[in-house]
């Protein structure tokens, strides 16, 4: 049994290594299996220009991945989903390719395509992206064009034989290197016929030639057909039409209307224009080969002519340029020849003649007679040089000058001061010495920066006409110390808030050795100066100027002694101003005055306010609790004080009747003060007053109906009620107290009678305006005799 067992477990792990070993060689043998697909993969030609029908079938796309499940293809590219568009398209089931118009090449050579074939189930790509060429096969259908098709060209007549005249050049648009592309270029035909043009072409460029010569005077334009064709089926060609315009050069030479000239001059004398030479010239005008050049050959080795070209007229203009002396030479004999700017050229049987075969230059003799005038005198030099010392005494003699005249004697020539600026010296007339009539200061401003003073004098022969020579005479003069050395400016700026020096400038006319460089001191032995300011350096052309201190801002003069090197001293001040500078080099402006509070000042305007504050507080707790009756105002009269001279509180306090005894009021009349003892009223006077004060209550309770009056007792007396109320009216013109009255009364008594109870009232109890009591100025007369406004009453019967 044991045996059987293992026989059967031995053969099951045969049989399993078998079974893997088949797996595993099917499936190597799996991975080795090349998968077989076939693509269109070459390029496609397709003829350019094709006439169809389309659409046209180009190939058919096969891939055999297709098997296993539906697909369809797809193109994309160039021609089908890039520019140019609807030129390709696929069928999608079959894969036939199509064209579906004809195409020019030589818009588009070349077309690139992607090739897909896509699962319609999934619509993903089976196999991968393959691309196929197609490429347009080119047909003749272009011919040469010339570049450009018509040409105008300028050809000189003077060209030598062989000369290229004008390269045309074509270009074929067909495919390159074909036949379509390859052309020949050929003379058609030119007119006239001579000289004869030749043609040689270089690739695509042709070079038109010609033998012989042009003459512009017999042809002057030629027109030239030339041709390229090219070497397609069939051939194609185009033309150029050339024309050459013929330029005139010079190929005639220039000739003298007159083989001789004559002409006179004075001698010593130069001329413009003297002598007009003419020539002919069949030439084109105002061309090189037109305009004349000429030139002496004899007659003007020293150079005393000249002769230029009329630009206009194309003459010979002859001038003197330097004088002829009659006493060497009466007669000059002038050979001149003439050709033009550009050279001679000839054309002679069809061909340009050498330059050895032309023909010689022409010539023309001119004859210019000299004529003898008076010679001026001459001077041994034109410039003479002469040395004196400046400040000498007059009358010295400087110079006598030697003179020739070959006309005249010279002792008849008489001698002139030509210039002399100073009137510094004179001549004399005969012999022509000159002496000093001045002292001569070299500082003047008639002496030039040298030191030199310039003289012209002449000499006047007695010949006809009368001739003067002239020459210069420079006088050099020497310099003495007699300038002082001076400050080149007597003010200066010294920037307090940055530097403390400032430079010193001396000046002095003398030239060295008497003037500097100088030796600068301080001038003043004060010890404010030498404690203030100090010099360092204090040698040379400038000094400087040390402030020592610190100096407030201001202006200062400086004393200063400048030495010269000859020990010359000058006394000078320098006024110095010392400012704020700032930024800059100059003084800065002064602030403008202005006002402005400390901390101090504004503490004590706090102060002020919180005072003024205090005492409209005390007004107010015065006023607080004090009842004022308010009753409806008549508007009928108004007592008005002309002696305020300002606006009072609309607030005052109520004077207490009952005072201390001993405490003074002051009374102010406008005219003169009084000082009262409230001690002394009379109690009955007061008594009074009370009375009064209870009946203008009761006429008031009468008169209102319902106004009833506050309590008239208080717990320290009676209590005073206030019938007057103060008013302030302001104006434009200014303010004025105004006391209205408040309190309507209903009283057949007079109004007159009324107001002197009232006055008394007050003035006897120094009530409401205890500081100022009413007064009665002056009387100024009767009332109105009218008894109609006396027995007014003084109410209106209440009514607003």
């Amino acid at each position: 049994m044991r045996t059987c067992s293992l026989l059967l477990l031995v053969a099951f792990i045969a049989l399993a290594e078998s079974f893997h070993g088949r797996h595993h060689m099917r499936d190597k043998r799996e991975l080795l299996v090349r998968a077989k697909r076939r693509w269109v993969l070459s390029t496609i030609e397709i003829q350019e220009e094709d006439p169809g029908p389309f659409p046209k079938e180009i190939s058919k796309m096969f891939n055999d991945q297709t098997i296993k499940e539906e697909f369809f293809y797809r193109i994309t590219g160039t021609g089908v989903t890039e520019e140019p568009l609807g030129v390709f398209e696929i069928n999608a089931a079959t894969g036939t390719v199509f064209a579906l118009k004809s195409i020019d090449r030589e818009s588009h050579k070349f077309f690139h395509i992607k090739f897909d074939v896509l699962s319609k189930l999934s619509g993903q790509k089976i196999d991968k992206e393959l691309a196929f060429d197609i490429e347009i096969k080119d047909i003749n259908d272009n011919a040469p064009t010339f570049l450009p098709p018509k040409m105008e060209v300028k050809v000189k007549e003077n060209l030598e034989e062989g000369t290229t005249i004008v390269n045309l050049k074509a270009e074929d648009k067909d495919q390159r290197k074909t036949n379509n592309s390859k052309f020949t270029f050929s003379l058609i035909s030119q007119d006239p016929n001579e000289p004869k043009i030749e043609l040689t072409q270089v690739d695509e460029v042709a070079f038109l030639t010609f033998k012989g010569c042009f003459d512009y005077d017999k042809v002057k334009k030629y027109d030239v057909i030339v041709q390229a064709k090219d070497h397609g089926e069939p051939s194609l060609s185009s033309q150029a039409f050339v024309t050459l315009n013929i330029i005139d050069t010079n190929n005639h030479a220039p000739t003298f209307r007159q083989k001789k000239y004559q002409g006179e001059v004075l001698e010593m004398i130069t001329k413009n224009d003297i002598l007009r030479i003419a020539v002919d010239d069949r030439d084109a005008p105002n061309t090189a080969g037109w305009r004349a050049k000429y030139i002496f050959m004899k007659g003007n080795e020293e150079r005393n002519y000249q002769i230029e070209t009329d630009p206009v007229t194309n003459e010979g203009i002859l001038s003197i340029i330097k004088g002829k002396d009659f006493e060497r030479t009466e007669l000059t004999y002038l050979l001149v020849e003439v050709e033009n700017e550009e050279p001679l050229t000839l054309c002679k049987d069809n061909k340009l003649v050498g330059a050895s075969e032309l023909p010689p230059r022409d010539i023309v003799n001119i004859t210019m007679k000299v004529i003898d005038v008076n010679d001026a005198p001459v001077y041994e030099k034109d410039t003479f040089h002469m040395y004196l010392k400046e400040e000498e005494p007059s009358g010295k003699e400087i110079f006598t000058p030697k003179i020739k005249d070959v006309d005249s004697d010279v002792t008849k020539v008489r001698h002139v001061l030509l210039e002399d600026q100073g009137k510094w010296v004179t001549i004399d007339a005969k012999t022509g010495t000159i002496t000093s009539a001045k002292m001569m200061d070299r500082e003047s401003e008639l002496v030039d920066e040298n030191g030199v003073y310039k003289i012209v004098i002449g000499a006047i022969d007695d010949g006809e006409p009368p001739a003067t020579g002239s020459c210069t005479v420079l006088i050099h003069l020497k310099d003495v110390n007699d300038n002082k050395p001076l400050l080149a400016t007597n003010g200066a700026i010294l920037c307090g808030n940055k530097a403390k020096k400032v430079m010193v400038t001396a000046t002095d006319n003398d030239a060295p050795p008497f003037s500097g460089p100088f030796a600068f001191s301080l001038g003043d032995d004060d010890k404010t100066v030498t404690q203030r300011w100090k010099l360092d350096p204090s040698y040379g052309e400038q000094a400087g100027l040390i402030s020592q201190t610190q100096l407030p801002y201001d202006n200062y003069s400086v004393p200063l002694l400048i030495q010269d090197q000859q020990g010359e001293i000058t006394s000078e001040t320098m006024v110095v101003m010392v400012c704020d500078c700032g930024e800059g080099v100059v003084c800065k402006p002064k602030d403008p005055v202005t006002s402005s509070l400390g901390k101090a000042g504004i503490g004590l305007l706090f102060l002020g306010l919180l005072l003024l504050l205090l005492l409209l507080f005390v007004l107010v707790c015065q006023c607080k609790g004090k009842d004022m009756v308010m009753v409806q105002d008549d508007g009928n009269q108004t007592l008005i004080k002309y002696n305020q001279e300002g606006g009072g509180s609309a607030c005052q306090a109520e004077p207490t009747l009952l005072l201390t005894p001993t405490r003074m009021v002051a009374v102010n009349n406008g005219h003169k003060t009084n000082t009262i003892k409230t001690s002394e009223i009379s109690n009955e006077v007061v008594k009074d007053t009370d009375l009064y004060n209870s009946r203008v209550v009761d006429m008031i309770n009468v008169t209102s109906g319902s106004q009833q009056p506050r309590n008239t007792f208080t717990s320290s007396g009676p209590a005073r009620y206030n019938t007057w109320n103060v008013n302030r009216t302001n104006t434009g013109q200014g303010s004025s107290s105004m006391y209205q009255r408040s309190v309507s009364l209903r009283s057949n008594q007079h109004i007159a009678d009324h107001i002197d109870r009232r006055l008394y009232t007050i003035y006897g109890n120094q009530l409401d305006e205890a500081g100022y009591p009413p007064h009665e100025y002056a009387y100024e007369g009767l009332g109105s005799k009218s008894p109609s406004l006396d027995q007014l009453s003084v109410s209106n019967q209440g009514e607003i």
